[in-house]
């Protein structure tokens, strides 16, 4: 008798057993569902119980049928050399080989339906069933209770003991929604800018243009000598293409044309388009038009002049990741996917986009601060990240803005950030990079940044502090992957003893908000709601950046790669630009400015130092080769090209 007849014989028997769900099952044999308890969920955190008439709506994943077959195949499919190196699947044929079957989606519906849940939806690859009820009945059918935790801030629900469900239903994995875990996620994005954000002058249009010895402050203040060059305005366009090396070969048609890129993000901005448009003319890039569509649910569009309906900023986010993959990629398709939330739902976007094969690639700029998530929210992600990578999608996801999650401070448990760490996904580290006149990249260092601001009474940079920066280190919860074998030092691999681990991140590219990228969209103004542009950074710029010019070289290649990283770990040494700590001895940093009121000098300004490469305080470093701030490196043009669409050949 197969696994999926005997979990639906054992579920008809618990509807037998009695008329309540607390009945069924305490006479039922239950089975633990392993890390199903979020870490944070403890006494020293709890604030009170959940009120049992709380809404709760929730997944419950199943386990694919043969989880080391699909993972092993994922890997075989993308990796050169092996026999079925690019043999990558369909939707469709995945399913049929791996996906759990249609009796063990009724047995999981049944069982819910007895439960006292309304069943709701179930994706193409029967991953899930998705339900809705009660806190009161979830806690009775789990046999849990939930309670209410003070956690970064934010007051979370969660359950205080393991879940359980019946022994017949050996197909779950996993219950994705009953605890709050999703909503600690964050966009990775660290200039966020309030409505009408401005960046104050002066500003330079290239790294060196506007000094401190040749343009003067706006308010007549004085400042030190060093560093000496005021922050860049943004880069854009052509200046982005040509630091990578990449505006020749982008003139030339290697533009990601025939590649769609997707985005994933929380809501929607009702204004992407025309925002779209109007900076691709005021940049060189072509039109979007009929190159662009959003997949959003209904009721995902957000005002924007209300940000209730856009927590976080992710409108700006949207806008951000949108113009960067068009910037290195002005051929490619693009697809942007919003989740109706970024407090649920984020996992079944993934899902969705991996199981109907909405892009080749997909940039995700939102992360969780470090890996403390229960691992039974992990797995079910893990599952989507092994099936794209059998289906030929490569998934690039930021590594995160906050170092190693220490904050600088002695003794605080350093961390990569989830779903960076997933030996699954490519982690794209950020960098601090200058410009010339003439769009050539002048330097590129690790972004790690510390703030000096400035004592108007001395005119003098106070002491410098950790601010933030390229998100890395080792994880405590998976292996070495055999693409970073031989490649990451064993120092760090290694780090908290034992074996070796996988470490974060693989990649990089522009990050430092202080060298970002000038980006534009719809914001509301003390004197009205029109498009602006302003500089913006973060790994959710690096990402999406890295994205599109990995489009160019999918081009190129004609084919797609499932796992990106094999192929980028080959590119090393000729064809990507070993970030070093080099240059800072002539490049030490910037000076910023900015308006006090975040749109004109009308409340005056303020003035700091930023200082490149500043990880004096944390436990990740940059150093020659492979490092955990920048992984192998950044892209170096027409090599890296060469070097990349030349894998598998």
């Amino acid at each position: 008798m197969s696994r999926a007849r005997r979990s639906a014989l054992a579920v008809a028997g618990v509807l037998a057993l009695g008329a309540t769900g607390t009945a069924a099952a305490s006479a039922t044999p239950a089975q633990t569902l392993p890390g199903s308890v979020p870490s944070w969920a403890t006494a020293a955190h709890r604030t009170g119980a959940t009120a049992p008439s709380t809404s709760v709506t929730f997944r419950v994943y199943l386990g694919y049928r043969d989880p080391a077959g699909a993972a092993a195949y994922a890997q075989a499919v993308s990796t050169e050399g092996s026999a079925d190196y690019g043999h990558f699947l369909t939707p469709q044929q995945f399913r049929a080989r791996f996906s759990p079957t249609a009796r063990t989606v009724g047995a999981v519906s049944g069982w819910l339906r007895h439960e006292g849940f309304s069943v709701g939806s179930v994706p193409a690859n029967r991953k899930y069933v998705e339900a809705t009820g009660t806190a009161g009945r979830a806690a009775a059918a789990f046999g849990t209770s939930f309670a209410q935790f003070r956690v970064d801030g934010r007051t979370v629900r969660g359950n205080t003991t393991p879940l359980h469900v019946p022994a017949g239903l050996t197909g779950v994995e996993a219950v994705v929604g009953l605890d709050e875990s999703q909503t600690l996620a964050h966009a990775d994005k660290l200039a966020d800018p309030p409505a009408g954000f401005r960046n104050a002058r002066p500003c330079s249009e290239y790294w060196g243009q506007r000094t401190v010895q040749n343009t003067a402050t706006p308010d007549g203040t004085t400042l030190p000598d060093s560093p000496s060059t005021f922050a860049p305005c943004g880069y854009a366009g052509s200046q982005l293409q040509g630091a990578y090396g990449l505006k020749d070969s982008i003139a030339s048609g290697t533009d990601g044309r025939g590649v769609t890129v997707g985005v994933i993000d929380a809501y929607a901005s009702p204004t992407i388009q025309s925002d779209l448009e109007t900076y691709s003319r005021a940049h060189g890039l072509p039109s979007v038009q009929g190159h662009f569509r959003q997949v959003v649910a209904p009721g995902t569009y957000q005002h924007p002049t209300n940000p209730r309906h856009d927590p976080g900023g992710w409108a700006g986010e949207e806008t951000l990741d949108l113009e960067a993959v068009h910037t290195m990629a002005p051929g490619a398709d693009l697809v942007y996917i919003g989740a109706p939330n970024n407090y649920r739902d984020l996992d079944a976007i993934m899902n969705r986009v991996v199981d109907g094969h909405l892009a080749d690639i997909v940039s995700n700029s939102y992360g969780y601060g470090g890996e403390a998530l229960p691992r039974g929210y992990i797995a079910p992600q893990l599952d989507t990240q092994i099936q794209a990578a059998a289906e030929g999608i490569s998934l690039f996801f930021s590594s995160g803005d906050s170092g190693d999650e220490t904050g600088g401070v002695a003794g605080a448990t350093p961390t990569p950030d989830w779903p960076a760490s997933s030996p699954w996904v490519t982690a794209v580290g950020g960098t601090s990079l200058g410009v010339t006149r003439s769009d050539q990249r002048l330097f590129e260092v690790g972004w790690e940044t510390a703030r000096s601001s400035l004592d108007p009474a001395t005119t003098t940079w106070g002491t410098p502090t950790y601010l933030y920066g390229s998100g890395g280190g080792t994880s405590r919860l998976f292996a070495q992957p055999s693409y970073q074998k031989g490649v990451v030092p064993d120092s760090i691999a290694t780090t908290y003893g034992g074996g070796a681990m996988r470490t974060v991140p693989d990649v990089s590219a522009l990050g430092d908000p202080n060298t970002g990228m000038l980006v534009g969209e719809t914001q509301a103004f003390s004197d009205g709601t029109y498009y602006d542009e302003y500089r913006i950074g973060g790994t959710s710029l690096s990402s999406p950046l890295y994205a599109g010019m990995f489009a160019d070289a999918m081009q190129r290649a004609g084919h797609p790669y499932g796992l990106a990283n094999p192929a980028l770990y080959a590119a090393r040494g000729s064809g990507t630009l070993d970030i070093t700590t080099a240059p800072l001895s002539t490049y030490p940093g910037t000076v910023r400015v900015d308006y006090v009121d975040g749109e004109s000098g009308a409340g005056g300004y303020r003035y700091s130092a930023r200082y490149f490469d500043a990880d004096h305080s944390l436990t990740i470093h940059v150093r020659p080769g492979y490092d955990d701030v920048t992984g192998v490196g950044s892209p170096d043009g027409g090599a890296w090209l060469d070097a990349v669409s030349g894998y598998g050949g």
